[in-house]
C-alpha cells in the first residue's frame, strides 16, 4: 500500500532502479569501482539512507519497519554475494553497520521531516502545470 500518489509506478520503478544500482555497485569487482575520494563506510551510509528515504517517501509510516527490514536484508545479501563471488571484494560487518546507520538515518529524517516527500513533489508539479496551462489559455 503506497501513499495516494498520481504516479506510484513511476516512483517504484525509480526506487527499484536505485536498489539495482546499489546491488550492481556492491557486487562489482573492486578494481572496477571509481574512486570517489569518500570513505567507503560513508558511501554505504549515504546509499542506504537514500534508499530508506526514497521508499519512505512513497509509503506510509506504517510501512517503515518493512522498509527497514527489507533494506537490512538487501545489505546482508550484497555482503554475502561479495564473499561468494571472489571478484576482489569481501564481506565486511562494518559495511552492514554503515548500511544500518544509513537506514536509520533515512527513516528518522522521513519520520520527522521528509516522509511523504513524493506527494509534495507531485503537488508542486501539479501546481506548476496548472500555472502553465492558465498562462497558455487566451
Amino acid at each position: 500500500m503506497s501513499l495516494l500518489l498520481r504516479h506510484p509506478r513511476t516512483w517504484l520503478v525509480l526506487g527499484w532502479g536505485l536498489v539495482l544500482l546499489v546491488v550492481v555497485t556492491g557486487l562489482m569487482p573492486g578494481q572496477s569501482l571509481p574512486s570517489t575520494g569518500v570513505n567507503d563506510k560513508l558511501e554505504h551510509t549515504f546509499a542506504y539512507a537514500l534508499l530508506a528515504l526514497w521508499f519512505a517517501g512513497i509509503y506510509p509510516r506504517t510501512r517503515y519497519p518493512v522498509i527497514a527490514l527489507g533494506l537490512f536484508g538487501l545489505g546482508i545479501l550484497v555482503e554475502v554475494g561479495q564473499s561468494v563471488m571472489h571478484v576482489g571484494r569481501q564481506a565486511d560487518l562494518r559495511d552492514v553497520l554503515a548500511n544500518t546507520l544509513g537506514i536509520a538515518t533515512g527513516l528518522v529524517l522521513a519520520w520527522v521531516w521528509l516522509g511523504g516527500w513524493a506527494q509534495w513533489v507531485e503537488a508542486r508539479v501539479d501546481g506548476w502545470n496548472q500555472r502553465v496551462e492558465t498562462r497558455r489559455r487566451p
